[in-house]
């Protein structure tokens, strides 16, 4: 099995999931950038009520938080918790966008920003920026490691390579298949996995998955 059939089982599976999940009439590329960022360490709902607090009081742009009260921005994100490291990246990252052309910023520029590790980085730059980076997440780990793809020891980077080696350069795909991972994740790869019920089970063994890993790390 291919890291294509793997997509397109999942696709299959669960559909489009359009990733990634923004409020109408807001500036996705703010809000993706800002829910970038909350998402660390916490839930999803969560993120989703200190947006719901930016949209409230007009604060979902780049130039309003970056001039903000930084005790006002606080509790505004409050619900995401981590408020006071998150609201000074907020602002640095804000600070960033408004400074140089959406089109120019890089992956240094992101992970320069204390409080903007790689896949923070990553998620703007594939669903804020539409820039062709996988986005490498602990779903993803666990999945690939599984399914014999990859194994559970991999670091960020090389499991990066894996998948951008074994899958063709497209925005849309590497979007969906982040976001496919994720839905599977959530419904049968769970961290006690439902193996039983998985339409995946037996699909790959682990010698050649590591051979695999071998070949995309040298």
């Amino acid at each position: 099995m291919t890291l294509k059939d793997v997509y397109n089982k999942l696709l299959e599976k669960y559909g489009y999931q359009n990733w990634w999940p923004v409020h109408e009439e807001q500036n996705s590329i703010v809000e993706i950038t800002f829910g970038a960022v909350l998402t660390q360490n916490t839930s999803w709902k969560n993120v989703e009520k200190a947006l719901e607090n930016l949209i409230k009081h007009n604060m979902l742009d780049f130039e309003k938080v970056y001039c903000s009260d930084i005790k006002f921005l606080k509790d505004l994100i409050r619900p995401a918790g981590f408020y006071n490291q998150k609201a000074n990246t907020l602002k640095a990252v804000s600070k960033l966008f408004l400074e140089k052309p959406h089109k120019d910023i890089t992956r240094e520029d992101l992970l320069s920003i204390k409080g903007v590790g790689k896949e923070t980085a990553d998620s703007i730059l594939l669903y804020a920026l539409d820039k062709p980076y996988f986005v490498i997440d602990a779903y993803t780990k666990r999945f690939l490691s599984r399914l014999g793809l990859v194994s559970d020891k991999i670091d960020y980077d090389s499991l990066q390579s894996f998948i951008t080696q074994n899958i063709e350069m497209d925005l849309e795909v590497y979007k969906e298949f982040h976001a496919l991972i994720v839905k599977h994740c959530k419904e049968l790869c769970t961290k006690k996995p439902k193996c039983e019920i998985c339409f995946f089970k037996c699909e790959v063994n682990n010698t050649e998955g590591l051979k695999i890993e071998k070949r995309a790390n040298n």
